[in-house]
């Protein structure tokens, strides 16, 4: 039985001993780079322990390396080695895969892959000038139009933004979406870059380099660069950041269908200020677009209604009044208070009895003779289907449209405090 065992020792050196000199001979001979295989680790004992007297345990061993030795003789190892150690199982490497050669690129080359980026996937909306506190000025390179991978609003979420929209050359509610955004930035422990003259001069000037006459001026408020952890500590100034987008759609007054969301709804402190933080928002979204609706409706915690994605909800109801839900647990919309203070034409004109903010239930909701959804980016869009509901007599409701002609007007014609003009 001992001369047995030292024939097994004398073979397994022998099988140990060949695989290395045809992994040598492979690693000089071609420039792929190979992993070292964990058994090249292993150390054949001079003389077997007592415990290798299992047959079993042997038979095991002998197995594997016989499979070895065989994959050496028919030459298979230049395409595939086995890999073992006493801890893991048999994994096959591929060692004729493809290697991917990823290019090291200067400033100039970066700038210019992404100008043909840019140029490769243009959409409806076309950027036309950009200001970042970053570098100090405004650019109308849209490949240009990038923020730092570490300002803290990129990885963490902690930023807040702001929309106006820009009808002939004018700033539509300026003031009334600066004052939100201050207010946002200060809910989230953000401090200012600038002083708000200095940053509403800033957003004008960007507006007049960009020579747009209708789209929407969008501006963000971050804690800014520092680096990757998760306090903003190391953050060492604010940034802003306003990205002016053309956008020449028309305002759709057609009748669109909502559902109800099955996403949860935004804890009130940060539903009432407007930061970065929309998944909860595009998921909702993602979800309407799944069942065939523009949007989808969110309940708060006590069942009543609260708001859409990106836009506010409001009804008409069966005694001819326009109703709005409470601000306290949702963003507080600008376009929505611009529009409850325009309700009150048709209150004077005798075709709405009043004009209140109140909670409103689902069932009080969908019994509605109008639904509608206000925002800066829809204005005033009608509502004629809610899940399986049809609202009112399933056509664009009279208010709603009377609300939708009365702000177009007044981004046209409204009072200087509403309508900024941009040199």
């Amino acid at each position: 039985m001992d001369v047995q065992y030292i024939l097994i020792v004398l073979f397994l050196r022998l099988c140990y001993s060949r695989a290395l000199t045809v992994f040598a001979s492979m690693a000089s001979s071609s420039n792929t780079f190979l992993p070292k295989p964990t058994w090249q680790h292993w150390r054949i004992p001079s003389s077997l322990p007592d415990h290798l007297h299992n047959s079993c345990l042997l038979s095991r061993n002998l197995s594997f390396w016989r499979l070895g030795f065989q994959c050496l003789q028919r030459g298979s190892i230049t395409e595939q080695m086995i890999v073992r150690s006493s801890h893991q199982a048999e994994a096959l490497v591929d060692s004729t895969a493809q290697t991917f050669d990823v290019p090291i690129l200067t400033c100039s080359e970066a700038i210019e892959k992404l100008r043909t980026n840019r140029e490769k996937h243009k959409g409806k909306q076309q950027f036309l000038a950009m200001y970042s506190s970053i570098f100090g000025g405004i650019t109308t390179d849209p490949a240009a139009m990038v923020i730092p991978m570490d300002d803290h609003m990129v990885h963490r979420g902690h930023g807040v933004f702001d929309t106006a929209a820009i009808m002939d050359g004018h700033l539509y509610e300026l003031d009334q979406h600066l004052d939100r955004i201050l207010r946002s930035a200060s809910m989230a422990k953000i401090n200012l870059p600038f002083d708000r003259e200095s940053i509403r001069r800033i957003l004008m000037q960007t507006v007049s380099a960009s020579k747009c006459q209708k789209g929407s001026l969008r501006y963000w408020l971050s804690v800014g660069p520092g680096d990757f952890q998760l306090s903003p500590s190391s953050c060492h100034q604010p940034t802003l950041y306003a990205i002016v987008i053309q956008d020449q759609s028309p305002f759709d007054s057609k009748g669109i269908k909502v559902v109800t969301s099955s996403v949860p709804i935004k804890h009130p402190q940060f539903a009432t200020m407007k930061s970065v933080n929309y998944l909860p928002n595009v998921l909702s979204k993602m979800e309407a677009e799944e069942n065939g609706a523009f949007a989808a409706i969110w309940l708060d915690n006590d069942g009543f209604i609260a708001e859409g994605p990106n836009m506010n909800v409001a009804f008409v109801t069966k005694d001819k009044e326009l109703l709005m839900p409470h601000f306290d647990k949702i963003l507080s919309g600008c376009t929505a208070k611009r529009v409850l203070t325009l309700a009150e034409v048709l209150v004077r004109e005798g075709k709405l009895h009043g004009v209140k903010m109140g909670n409103v239930t689902v069932e009080k909701g969908k019994k509605a003779d109008e639904m509608m959804l206000i925002g800066s980016g829809i204005l005033v869009r009608p509502v004629v289907q809610w899940d399986d509901q049809i609202i009112g007599n399933g056509k664009e409701g009279p208010i709603t449209l009377a609300l939708l002609n009365l702000i177009l007007e007044d981004m046209k014609s409204g009072p200087p405090t509403i309508r900024i003009p941009v040199s």
